[in-house]
């Protein structure tokens, strides 16, 4: 029998398959890692909490059959080849008639939740401290990560420790031992519980990125870097480490040993058991934490404003430093990032962010080309058109360009154009990826949006994120708050307040521990 792991949370943003997957809410999600059958039989059907979910697989793409209906169908399984991180394409089949001519065979339950992978994919992380947040190198730090590593980051979120949170995580952190070196972990643990812990009564951010992929943690570490030199691989010979950057160890001069400044700028675990140990706490406490952390008092509140920034999905087609290159332009402002996360807008999000636009792009495009119609036609017909005949190609040949410009927008933020995406779907997860932020200080929109550039790139002044980034008014790099108002209603739009990371975990936990 097989042995394939499903998982009934569709909305776990980091677990998809071969490629994410997102099923109705009433379904369940497939959530392998990474799929590979060592014997391919004739038919192989899946049943899961009542729910049926077929999958054909051939050498190129897989077809998942989602249906709510307690009977089997039996889908022909031609040939499969182990499957890695991005081949494959995934469809969904909603016509059910054509399903239901597959055949109507029934099966008892033929699958084991177990694990049998090929090249498994895992989650691990790296947590930001304190001090490299305050000092606006978070940018930097994950220009690093992203484009140095073969890993996806699948989750992100600002957090704060409370101090019993704080001392949690540096006993965990004191029972990790680096054989390379035993000061390792204590050095840790000591730093984590004086500066992850508050002071002064307030909280401090310390950001969490997660990451999914095979051996995340080797990769992880190495493009951390070590605390002591002499621990050095030699994969962290190649280029600096972000610790090479932005860490420090000092130690007394008289006594090598005794260590008088310690600033690790990152933190990650060393192997795959202490990620999902380490995981397994985080996972837990953040499932009553905010999204956004509010730890500072402002002498004049009044003054204090809060903007959003979307780094859209054109940076992330490609491990790429384009997303932290844009966070450390944007730090010059020298606002705080109070929240973060990673998120997959839903076609029905995209038309509702994008809305106010629709009626801007009609009432400015449609005017112009319907005009441009109207020349065309004389120009071919050699006839020529009257008013009357001009409002009429606005309203239609205009207004049809119009909608179209429209229609790609909401495609390029969601993977998908309104017009062919069901009805049931427009609010599963898009196929696409960007990542949220919200900055907070005073003149926050204003101060964000002098640094973001106009919306035409070409018309941006240089040293502009869109100026330096973008390619055209569509693929402009980033989005940003035009108003304080604005930023209001994209927040709730996007449900700032709300991140999938604790999520995410819960799942994974739950998948490795039905494996074992």
């Amino acid at each position: 029998m097989h042995r394939v792991l499903f998982h009934d949370r569709p909305r776990a943003v980091g677990l998809g398959p071969i490629i994410d997957f997102y099923a109705h809410p009433s379904c369940a999600r497939l959530s392998d890692m990474a799929l590979s059958f060592t014997k391919i039989e004739q038919y192989v059907t899946y049943i899961l909490y009542r729910i049926t979910v077929a999958v054909n697989m051939d050498d190129t793409f897989l077809d998942i059959h989602d249906f709510s209906t307690p009977r089997c169908h039996e889908i022909p399984v031609l040939s499969l080849k182990p499957l890695g991180i991005g081949h494959g394409l995934v469809s969904m089949i909603s016509n059910r008639s054509s399903i239901d001519r597959i055949g109507t065979k029934r099966y008892d339950i033929m699958f084991e939740t177990g694990r049998h992978m090929s090249m498994e994919q895992t989650l691990s992380f790296v947590l930001v401290t304190p001090y490299t947040i305050a000092k606006s190198r978070t940018g930097g730090v994950i220009a690093r990560l992203l484009s140095r590593v073969d890993l996806e980051l699948v989750g992100a979120q600002m957090i704060a420790m409370d101090e019993p949170m704080a001392k949690r995580y540096a006993d965990y952190v004191r029972t990790r031992k680096d054989f390379g070196n035993i000061k390792t972990s204590d050095l840790l643990a000591d730093y984590a519980l004086k500066a992850l812990s508050p002071s002064g009564g307030r909280k401090h951010r310390t950001l969490f990125l997660l990451f999914r992929g095979i051996d995340p943690c080797t990769k992880l570490i190495n493009t951390c870097g070590a605390i002591f030199p002499e621990n050095r691989s030699v994969e962290m010979l190649n280029g600096e480490t972000i610790r090479d950057t932005y860490a420090d160890l000092i130690t007394d001069p008289e006594n090598p040993e005794k260590i008088t400044y310690f600033e690790p700028a990152v933190m990650t675990p060393r192997n795959q058991h202490d990620a999902d140990e380490g995981l397994s706490i985080l996972g837990t406490w953040l499932d009553d934490e905010p999204n956004l952390v509010e730890n500072i008092f402002y002498p004049n509140p009044s003054k204090i404003e809060r903007t959003l920034v979307i780094i859209k999905p054109d940076n992330w087609r490609y491990s790429s430093a384009k997303p932290g290159s844009i966070m450390d332009m944007f730090s010059r402002t020298g606002l705080r990032i109070i929240g973060i996360k990673v998120h997959r807008m839903s076609v029905a999000e995209a038309l509702e962010f994008y809305g106010p636009v629709r009626d801007a792009l009609n009432e400015k495009l449609a005017p112009v080309f319907g005009r441009k119609a109207k020349e065309v036609l004389e120009d071919q017909l050699k006839v020529r058109l009257g008013s009357d005949s001009e409002k009429a190609l606005i309203n239609f040949v205009g207004a049809e360009f119009a909608n179209d410009q429209f229609e790609q927008i909401i495609e390029f933020m969601s993977g998908q154009r309104p017009s062919t995406c069901p009805v049931e779907e427009l609010s599963h997860p898009g196929s696409v990826k960007c990542m949220i932020l919200i900055y907070e200080g005073e003149s926050a929109c204003q101060k964000i949006r002098d640094v973001l550039g106009p919306t035409d790139p070409l018309k941006a002044p240089g040293g502009t994120v869109r100026r330096e980034f973008g390619s055209n008014i569509m693929v402009n790099t980033a989005h940003a708050s035009d108003s304080v108002e604005n930023a209001k209603r994209e927040m709730k739009v996007l449900r700032t307040d709300k991140n999938a990371c604790a999520e995410i975990i819960r799942s994974y936990i739950s998948m490795r521990e039905c494996a074992e």
